[in-house]
């Protein structure tokens, strides 16, 4: 009788240790099988460490740190080509990516943004560098102007009417520190990831050409570090990267209460994301691409999981899906193939 109470404690004590042990990774938490679909068709290694990617026609523009810019043909998505590689008065470390017609901008932290203009890819000019909006975090382009995340500084505008040669005119504080950027369809509002202090709204409808007087309309709070937004203009809902917080979904309807509406956390943390056609595609670093139906607001899906080194940038071309990867280089995914029934 003895043996079998101290058979019982032993395994009572066993279930103890393991139901109070540290908790499992989310990384762990994901089965095995999760692609969905989505499929790594080819990996191709860029001159250093791929950060953020822009495409434009056939050609894709990446922000690679210390290494400048690179522009790589994928005429033959399968089989991309190094068009060039720009570093030689490239200033900083880029991490982010900006294009407006024929010059791409390259936020660079501490060296503020360089300009490249790149109407001959095989032979891109530096035309600025060390452009005085310190630390660049981030960049969005809208029209003739540029609106440039500079972390504790908040966000400043230029006028970019001569593209090569951005002019630097007002902007706005941020509580938090000023990361992504998005712009309502009608301009009327800026809309600001602000690390620590979730998302806020500057109206800028009494614009002024960059030099108006922007105040702050909303705010909402968000779990995480706010890296990156993008917006459902249809629907007032900001979609936002934010760190370990994964996904956030923010409804910004009633500017007076900006409330989240639904989240995804998943593996890895949330640093870029695509918002289109009710779906969500984000770099989540060690947690690699993470595609997300939010169809249902409340409820996000996630419906694919493409494993990568270091996802941190980006864009998305079907039925291809490029993403920048600071150990991989560039990684391209394909869409699920559409089986025809008989």
């Amino acid at each position: 009788m003895r043996v079998n109470n101290l058979f019982a404690l032993l395994i009572t004590g066993m279930i103890l240790m393991y139901g109070c042990g540290k908790p499992q990774e989310a990384e762990s938490l994901v089965p095995d099988d999760i692609s969905g679909g989505f499929t790594i068709k080819k990996k191709f290694p860029t001159s250093a460490y791929a950060q953020d990617v822009i495409k434009k026609d056939n050609l894709l523009y990446i922000a690679q740190g210390e290494g400048g810019l690179t522009i790589i043909d994928v005429q033959d998505p399968l089989n991309p080509q190094t068009v060039s590689v720009v570093s030689e008065g490239v200033r900083g470390y880029s991490t982010r990516i900006a294009m407006k017609d024929t010059v791409v901008y390259l936020a660079s932290g501490s060296f503020g943004v360089n300009v490249i203009n790149v109407s001959n890819p095989e032979a891109p000019v530096v035309t600025v560098s060390n452009l005085n909006m310190k630390p660049a975090r981030n960049l969005l382009v809208k029209g003739n102007y540029m609106f440039t995340a500079i972390s504790e500084q908040g966000v400043r505008i230029s006028e970019i009417s001569y593209p090569t040669y951005p002019d630097i005119r007002g902007g706005m504080s941020t509580n938090g520190y000023a990361h992504g950027l998005d712009i309502s369809q009608d301009t009327a509002y800026l809309f600001v990831a602000c690390g620590e202090m979730g998302l806020s709204l500057f109206d800028i409808t009494n614009f002024q050409e960059g030099f108006g007087n922007y105040r702050v309309v909303g705010w909402g709070d968000t779990p995480g570090y706010a890296e990156a937004v993008e917006i459902d203009d249809d629907n007032s809902l900001a979609y936002m990267a934010c760190g370990t917080a994964g996904l956030q979904i923010v409804d910004y309807s009633d500017t007076n209460n900006v409330v989240i509406v639904g989240s995804y956390d998943g593996p890895g943390y949330a640093k870029s994301l695509v918002y289109k056609d009710h779906m969500v595609y984000m770099a989540a670093e060690k947690g690699g691409l993470q595609i997300i139906d939010v169809s249902n607001i409340s409820n996000p899906r996630l419906i694919g999981l493409v494993e990568t080194e270091y996802a941190l940038g980006l864009t998305v071309d079907e039925p291809y899906i490029y993403v920048t990867d600071e150990t991989d280089g560039l990684v391209v995914v394909s869409f699920p193939e559409v089986v025809s029934l008989p």
